[in-house]
């Protein structure tokens, strides 16, 4: 062993070849031990294998291992690589680990493989040592030593080496953050096998808030973000590589088992990394991120659809909330392309003054009269159809498009509601439908005051109709601190869809609304035995003993209005008594129809049997509360 040591150092320091000297190295090992074939690789920043020296291997099974990605299941040295640990294969037939070797390593006449790790002083595997025998084998002890003090040498060459190394490190390494950059990444991919389903997959994610740290604390700041988070993101992620590919975007080719098996969990691993507050130049400052992500899947067989189908689930991640991750999914594309048309659309109509307010009445059940209504927007195409919301209401995801909506829907109710007082027409309250931007794109009560005020119409006259998935399903404050304050300032709240998302009652604890409108999916399944009768029932009770009004929505029978008003619901909305109309259609309603207007009639047949107050007439029944909101009804 001292001899070898001697030879290989005399050579490092004479300043001889890499090559040469990891050859002199197989050939000495394979002197002290025979029967031994010793072979040498070197493993760039990508993760990539390629052979150093192997005198005693054929070219062609050296030139197939060229390229190779390092992977928990890629044979002895590329497992050694990737687990940076000593992997001992006594029999390469029956290993499975070797399965896809098979035919490389029939020619070569050997049986058995150990291979250690070359690690650098970061604890990077930088090269690996193989050593194959021809019969099933384990090693000893003096092997062992012989082998380690081999590993020792070429870690020694190869720091030695590290000049030589630069010149790749230019050309593939990101020089902000040492990680392979968008060149390695795309030699990587192109050598990384697809003909196994499922064993790798890959992320894309970008840091959320750069152009933020660059715009508020400069360049510098931002290159310290950068820095951190390529830090973090490669140590949680090792030993998968971690690429920088420019800018705010990195890529993770993940081949590990327990990654793969649950992609929710590693997206994790980096949100969990990048939670903690990083200096930036004298500044703390949180890394964000937003996750698409892919694995190698039967309908994407090959890396560049894999890349694609991470890149559409990054982009349909950042569109639908930053901050997150998505999974991609087989028609998710197609769900891009249409967002992207259904933007385009309503973009288009908005600039033409193509949105239309309609309307549809929220009915007293007893009596038949209009105490309310429901705007709802409406969008006229080029060719003059007339398009409901749910038809694009993914264009509403976009949170530019749906301020946008939101205010030319405000302008034209609040005129809308001008008018019809100025035409003595007792208008109750319009209730308006609002989204998640438009609580995270400037204060709510201020456009509304604004609208409103323009029109010189009262917010009494408003209800403000939020989703449960607007009013729960944000972990944040910002959407219950704006209903707040809304309703402190006199604005109805509604909890609008109730029973279709995140739905809990122990929420209105925190943050109460003054009206639940219970969703048209409960209301088309009264019939008795069904488990919606119980719900309903249930939830009406609970919100009077809350002193919140309960409208149910999609009624579209007598028979389904009977029913609510036996179980104490008292208002509703539906096809029953109205399909939306504009606003002409609207006024001539509310003129035959509407609480308050002299000579009332109702609206569709009533045969429910009123409950009478004690002086024998029937209770007055509006949206406002006249015990908690008087001041508001």
């Amino acid at each position: 062993m001292l001899r070898i040591q001697n030879e290989i150092l005399r050579m490092i320091a004479d300043g001889e070849p890499l090559d040469d000297t990891a050859r002199q190295i197989c050939v000495l090992v394979e002197a002290e031990l025979p029967g031994t074939i010793c072979s040498i690789l070197v493993v760039d920043r990508a993760g990539l294998l390629h052979p150093l020296a192997a005198p005693s291997l054929p070219d062609d099974y050296s030139d197939a291992l060229d390229g190779m990605v390092i992977g928990p299941e890629v044979g002895a040295c590329g497992t050694a690589a990737y687990l940076r640990e000593v992997v001992i294969i006594e029999d390469m037939t029956v290993d499975p680990r070797c399965a896809k070797f098979a035919s490389r390593i029939d020619g070569l006449g050997v049986t058995a493989c150990w291979s250690l790790p070359i690690l650098n002083d970061e604890r990077n595997t930088v090269a690996v040592l193989g050593l194959y025998h021809r019969d099933r084998h384990y090693p000893g002890k003096a092997e062992r030593e012989l082998a380690e003090a081999c590993v020792d040498l070429c870690a020694i060459a190869l720091r030695r080496n590290e000049r030589i190394a630069d010149r790749e490190r230019r050309a593939n390494i990101d020089a902000l953050t040492g990680l392979p950059n968008r060149s390695a990444f795309e030699t990587a991919m192109a050598n990384i096998p697809c003909d196994e389903i499922g064993s790798w997959g890959l992320f894309i994610l970008d840091l959320d808030n750069l152009k933020v740290v660059n715009d508020t604390f400069g360049h510098l700041a931002g290159d310290a973000l950068i820095r951190t988070a390529a830090s973090r993101i490669s140590h949680v992620m090792a030993p998968d590589i971690t690429f920088r590919l420019g800018g705010d975007e990195f890529a993770v080719i993940m081949q590990s088992p327990e990654l793969l098996s649950d992609l929710d969990a590693a997206a994790a691993r980096i949100f969990a990394a990048l939670e903690l507050p990083a200096p930036c130049e004298g500044h703390m400052v949180v890394p964000r991120a937003t996750i698409g992500g892919a694995v190698l899947a039967q309908g994407e067989a090959t890396a560049i659809a894999v890349s694609e189908a991470a890149d559409f689930a990054l982009y349909h991640a950042k569109e639908t909330g930053r901050g997150g991750f998505v999974r991609y999914w087989p028609g998710i594309g197609s769900r891009i392309t249409r967002r992207r048309d259904a933007i385009r659309d309503v973009a288009g109509a908005l600039k033409d003054d193509r949105i239309e307010a309609h309307y549809q009445p929220v009915v007293r059940l007893d009596t038949g009269e209009i105490i309310g209504l429901e705007a709802l927007c409406r969008m006229r195409t080029v060719d003059g159809d007339l398009i409901t919301a749910a038809d694009f209401h993914e264009a509403t995801t976009d949170a530019h498009v749906a301020a946008e909506l939101t205010e030319q829907m405000l302008a034209a109710v609040a005129g809308d509601i001008r008018h019809w007082l100025d035409s003595g027409i007792p208008v109750q309250h319009v209730g308006i439908n609002v989204s998640t931007a438009d609580f995270y794109t400037g204060s709510i009560g201020k456009k509304l005051e604004s609208a409103f005020d323009r029109a010189g119409v009262s917010l009494k006259h408003l209800v403000l109709e939020v989703s449960e998935d607007v009013y729960l399903g944000r972990r944040d404050r910002v959407v219950a601190k704006e209903i707040e304050s809304l309703r402190a300032a006199g604005v109805l709240v509604a909890l609008d869809d109730f029973g279709t998302g995140y739905a809990s009652l122990t929420h209105l604890l925190s943050v109460p609304v003054d009206i639940i409108k219970i969703d048209q999916t409960f209301v088309a399944r009264l019939w008795p035995e069904d488990p919606s009768m119980v719900i309903v029932e249930g939830l009406i009770d609970i919100a009077r003993r809350l002193d919140i009004r309960v409208v149910a929505e999609g009624i579209e029978t007598e028979v389904q209005a009977s029913q609510l008003w036996s179980m104490g619901c008292h208002l509703g909305q539906g096809f029953a008594f109205a399909r939306p109309g504009d606003r002409v259609t609207t006024e001539r309603l509310l003129r035959r129809h509407a609480q308050g207007m002299g000579g009332t009639v109702p609206l569709y047949p009533v045969s429910l049997q009123a409950p009478a107050s004690s002086n024998g007439s029937v209770p007055e029944q509006k949206l406002a509360s006249p015990h908690r909101r008087a001041s508001v009804g």
